[in-house]
C-alpha cells in the first residue's frame, strides 16, 4: 500500500484537519470510535491508504496532532472524534507561539521539534512503503506558519525522496485576522518554495465567496470552510483510496503539474457546489461538473485564472463515467478556452477517473490547475509585507527571537523574484527561432 501521513498544526490546521477526517471516515465507513459500519468491500481495500489497523478491528488514522498551545487539542479530545486518535500522536506545548513567526520557527516550535519527529519517524517506519506527508496549516499566525515550514524543512532532510504536499491557507485580501500576517505569510512562502513538493493555496475569502454565491449560506461558519476544504483534499487522493480507471497519486500530479520545481503553487476547485434550494434542479453530468470545475468562481484562492494562463491542469473525476465522455468534455475545453493555456506545453491536461464518487453524490470532480494568474496573491502579500517593513514596524518582535533582519530581506526579494518567474512564463511564446527552423525545414 502506499502509505500517506497526514500532520495538522496550529489552530486553523487543527480544525481543517478534524474536517477533514470527518469526510474520509465517512467515504470509508469508519465510525467515531474506529469502527467500520460501511456498506461495501471497497470501503476496506485500500484503507491502509491513511488508517493503521489496530487490535480488535479497530482503524486509527495515520494522523499527527500538533500545536504551540493547549486550546485547539483539547477541543478535539472533547468532541466527537476525541477517543479516535492515538493519545500519543497529541504533541503539545502550554505557550503558544502569539502569531509569531519566529516563535513557532525558531524558538518555542524549535523546542516541541523533537518530540514531533519522533512521532514522525515511528509512524514511518510501520508503513509498507510510504508515498508522503501531507500538511495542513494557515500561513497567517505563527503555529502553522513557523512551526509547520520548521516541520517542513525536517522532514525533507530526513525523507527526501518522499513527496511533500500541502494544505495552505493564505492571507484574504479583505478578510484579516492579523496584523502581522503579512510577515507570518512571507516568511513561510520563501520555505514552501524550498520545501514543499506540492502546495495548495487557499484562503478564507474565496471560501466565504463560494459559500454566499453558490451555496447561499448567509452567515457561513469555519465548518462550512472547511467542508469545502476537505472535499478537495479527499478528492485529491481518492484514487489511492478507491479503484479506478485512469489512476493518479500524489507523484503523478506533481509530475505532471509542476513545470519547473518553483512553480508548485496550485488553486483547486470542486463540483458540483449547489445550495441545497437549487439541487434539485440540476442533473448531475459530465459536461455540467466540467463547467462548474473551469468556472473562476468556483476557485479556492482569491486569485482570478482568467488574468493569467494555465500551465497545467489536473482533474480527478469521480462516479460510474465513460472515460471517453470524460475526454471528449476536456478537449472541447482545452478548444475553446485555447487562448488561456500556454502554447508551448502541448497537452497540458491530465484526467482521472475514479469509480466510487463520494457519500450522497453520483458523480464528483476535483479539479487542480497551476496558473501563472497566481502572482497577483504574491504581489498583494508583497506589497503589505513591504509597506510595513519600510517602516521596521512590529520588526522587534521577531528580532528578540534571534531574527535577523536580513531574513526579512531575504524573503521579500525571494518572493518578488517568484512573481517574477510566472510573469516570465505567462509572457512566454513558442519561440520566433523554432518558427523559423520549422520554415527552412518546409
Amino acid at each position: 500500500m502506499r502509505e500517506i501521513l497526514h500532520i495538522q498544526g496550529g489552530q486553523c490546521g487543527n480544525q481543517i484537519g478534524s474536517k477533514f477526517w470527518d469526510v474520509v471516515c465517512a467515504e470509508h465507513g469508519i465510525d467515531a470510535t474506529g469502527r467500520y459500519c460501511g456498506d461495501s468491500d471497497l470501503q476496506l481495500e485500500r484503507v491502509n491508504v491513511y488508517y493503521n489497523e489496530a487490535t480488535e478491528g479497530r482503524f486509527v488514522p495515520r494522523a499527527i496532532l500538533m500545536d504551540l498551545e493547549p486550546g485547539p487539542i483539547d477541543s478535539i479530545r472533547s468532541g466527537p472524534y476525541g477517543h479516535f486518535f492515538r493519545p500519543d500522536n497529541f504533541v503539545f506545548a502550554q505557550s503558544g507561539a502569539g502569531n509569531n513567526w519566529a516563535k513557532g520557527h525558531y524558538t518555542e516550535g524549535a523546542e516541541l521539534m523533537e518530540s514531533v519527529l519522533d512521532v514522525v519517524r515511528r509512524e514511518s517506519e510501520n508503513c509498507d512503503c510510504l508515498q508522503g506527508f501531507q500538511v495542513c496549516h494557515s500561513l497567517g499566525g505563527g503555529t502553522g506558519s513557523g512551526m509547520g515550514t520548521l516541520l517542513m524543512s525536517k522532514i525533507k532532510e530526513e525523507y527526501p525522496d518522499r513527496m511533500l504536499l500541502t494544505f495552505s491557507v493564505f492571507p484574504s485580501p479583505k478578510v484579516s485576522d492579523t496584523v502581522v500576517e503579512p510577515y507570518n505569510a512571507t516568511l513561510s512562502v520563501q520555505k514552501l518554495v524550498q520545501d514543499a513538493d506540492e502546495c495548495m493555496v487557499l484562503d478564507n475569502e474565496a471560501l466565504y465567496d463560494i459559500c454566499f454565491r453558490i451555496l447561499n449560506l448567509n452567515n457561513p461558519s469555519f465548518g462550512d470552510l472547511n467542508h469545502l476544504i476537505s472535499s478537495i483534499m479527499s478528492g485529491v487522493t481518492c484514487c489511492l483510496r478507491f479503484p479506478g480507471q485512469l489512476n493518479s497519486d500524489l507523484r503523478k500530479l506533481a509530475v505532471n503539474l509542476i513545470p519547473f520545481p518553483r512553480v508548485h503553487f496550485f488553486m483547486g476547485s470542486f463540483a458540483p457546489l449547489t445550495s441545497r434550494i437549487s439541487q434539485r434542479y440540476r442533473a448531475l453530468t459530465i459536461p455540467e461538473l466540467t463547467q462548474q470545475m473551469w468556472d473562476a468562481k468556483n476557485m479556492m484562492c482569491a486569485a482570478d485564472p482568467r488574468r493569467g494562463r494555465y500551465l497545467t491542469a489536473s482533474a480527478v473525476f469521480r462516479g460510474k463515467m465513460s472515460t471517453k465522455e470524460v475526454d471528449d468534455e476536456m478537449s472541447k475545453v482545452q478548444n475553446k478556452k485555447s487562448s488561456e493555456f500556454v502554447e508551448w506545453i502541448p497537452n497540458n491536461l491530465k484526467t482521472s477517473v475514479c469509480d466510487i464518487p463520494p457519500p450522497g453524490l453520483k458523480m464528483a470532480s476535483t479539479f487542480l490547475v497551476n496558473s501563472t494568474s497566481i502572482q497577483e496573491m504574491f504581489q498583494r502579500l508583497g506589497k503589505q509585507f513591504s509597506a510595513m517593513f519600510r517602516r521596521k514596524a512590529f520588526l522587534h518582535w521577531y528580532t528578540d527571537e534571534g531574527m535577523d533582519e536580513m531574513e526579512f530581506t531575504e524573503a521579500e526579494s525571494n518572493m518578488s523574484q517568484l512573481v517574477a518567474e510566472y510573469q516570465q512564463y505567462q509572457d512566454a511564446t513558442v519561440g520566433a527561432e523554432e518558427d523559423t527552423e520549422v520554415a527552412d525545414g518546409l
